[in-house]
């Protein structure tokens, strides 16, 4: 909720395309590429608080398999 809240205060384009438990999948242009990662990490390290630090791993590509 938190990362589509983000895309839309900022009018960007990227659009969530699935979900797959823990696993995020986003259609974004390229020029918004890079705040979206930042954006992606931010929310998904943040939400929760744990004892332990929540890791997030980002991957590009053309499709899924590039991206994986």
């Amino acid at each position: 909720l938190d990362i589509d809240a983000q895309i839309r205060e900022r009018g960007l384009r990227a659009k969530m395309i699935l979900q797959v438990h823990d696993e995020l999948l986003f259609d974004v242009p390229e020029d918004e590429l890079e705040v979206m990662i930042q954006i992606v990490t931010h929310c998904m390290e943040h939400a929760i608080e744990l004892d332990v630090a929540l890791k997030v791993d980002v991957g590009t590509g053309k499709n899924w398999l590039e991206a994986h």
